[in-house]
């Protein structure tokens, strides 16, 4: 017979062993061979002569007055601040803030006219990339058969924009945002549900408004779902460069740390094989993921958050 230990661990095995096993080869692995190539010197030919930092030299130069005589070069020094301008702003404005307006609007709607409304909003991420792409190419093009011209040259009488050329960070915010806030809509929605209803019935009855409730009883059970949306959607972003490559292209203006690691590797039209030089690109990301992981993660008490609730009786 089986004693406990052994019926535990086959049960550990069969339930937690394909998901591990997909960890592994889609999670771990990956990461294995990124560290391998990052020290190497493989270029469009895939083949390695030696290991070496070359590919790290040529992000970090030698510098007496920087920093622990360090100096990052600056296509990185660019990349780095272009990442953080749209991760911050992609995150605040729309994959938090937007997303919890939109979860506030639309629970406080008739249930269908909530569910249609958000069933609309989530086309755009149920769609094909190059579809959503190909909307905004649309929507901004610079002639007046643009959307976006057509309302401010015909409704407006000014003069035609170009988003492309005059405000390309704020495009791509825009464009990743819109559809970036489905996710945080639909977990904030949930939540929102799931709150007793016995607790807007007992705040009405102490005569407490909309904004009071929002305050007091919603705000404070959306904790969790806010600080998973923040951490999720802050790592998200770091990596994403989809929508930014099929609106934008290869641009100096919205050349983020993920899409200069994609550049350098897989464009060969401005300059791409360059295989260890992307992947020591990629390995800095990770690393920069891992500090705002445990930075967001010490921020927003995750840990007090995941704890198991306690009774406690006085």
């Amino acid at each position: 017979m089986q004693t406990l230990r052994q019926r535990q661990m086959a049960n550990a095995a069969i339930f937690l062993g394909p998901a591990m096993l997909l960890l592994f080869a889609f999670f771990l692995a990956p990461i294995v061979v990124d560290l391998f190539v990052a020290f190497s010197d493989m270029e469009r030919t895939i083949q390695i002569n030696e290991f070496t930092t070359e590919q790290f030299e040529k992000i970090i130069r030698p510098n007496e007055e920087a920093f622990l005589g360090l100096e990052l070069r600056g296509t990185f020094t660019r990349a780095m601040m272009l990442s953080a301008v749209y991760v911050v702003f992609t995150l605040v404005i729309f994959n938090v803030t937007l997303a919890l307006l939109l979860a506030l609007m639309t629970t406080a709607l008739p249930e269908r006219l909530g569910s249609f409304f958000r069933a609309v909003w989530l086309l755009p991420r149920m769609s094909p990339s190059v579809v959503y792409a190909l909307l905004w190419l649309w929507v901004i093009d610079p002639t007046e058969r643009g959307l976006l011209n057509q309302i401010v040259v015909r409704g407006l009488g000014l003069e035609p924009i170009n988003m492309r050329l005059d405000n390309p960070m704020m495009l791509v915010v825009i464009a990743n945002g819109l559809i970036g806030a489905s996710l945080g809509m639909i977990i904030f929605t949930s939540a929102i549900r799931s709150i007793p209803e016995h607790l807007f019935h007992a705040a009405r009855a102490d005569g407490a408004g909309s904004l009071a409730i929002i305050r007091h009883i919603v705000i404070p059970a959306l904790r969790w779902p806010i600080s998973y949306i923040t951490v999720y959607q802050a790592l998200a972003l770091l990596v994403s460069f989809e929508y930014i490559f099929l609106i934008m292209g290869p641009a100096r203006q919205t050349m983020t740390l993920a899409m200069l690691a994609y550049t350098k590797s897989l464009a060969p039209q401005i300059g791409g094989g360059q295989y260890a030089y992307g992947a020591a690109i990629s390995l800095i990301l990770i690393v920069i993921g891992i500090i705002v992981a445990l930075a967001l993660w010490r921020m927003t008490n995750m840990k007090a958050l995941l704890n198991e609730p306690r009774i406690e009786v006085q």
